[in-house]
């Protein structure tokens, strides 16, 4: 089962994770969604998210969004509808 981190909610904090089913139920239950993920998530794993959803007929966009001016301030915007 695919788990990924959701975006920090505060600099000290550890981001909470989400399974694949949990995404899946949120679509299911609101239609199109928009998710936020950690930078800690691997490029790959979101890439895998993108295919599974594509795979099933969905409009998926994956971006990545930079807050800061720093390099590693950033984290992974994913519109599935």
């Amino acid at each position: 089962m695919m788990e990924l981190k959701l975006v920090r909610t505060g600099l000290g904090e550890k981001p909470k994770t989400i399974e694949l089913a949990k995404i899946e139920e949120a679509i299911a239950k609101e239609g199109g969604q928009i998710f936020y993920f950690d930078k800690d998530n691997s490029h790959k794993d979101l890439v895998k998210l993108v295919e599974h959803f594509e795979a099933k007929d969905f409009s998926v966009y994956l971006r990545q969004v930079k807050y800061g001016l720093n390099e590693q301030d950033y984290m992974y915007e994913v519109h599935i509808l």
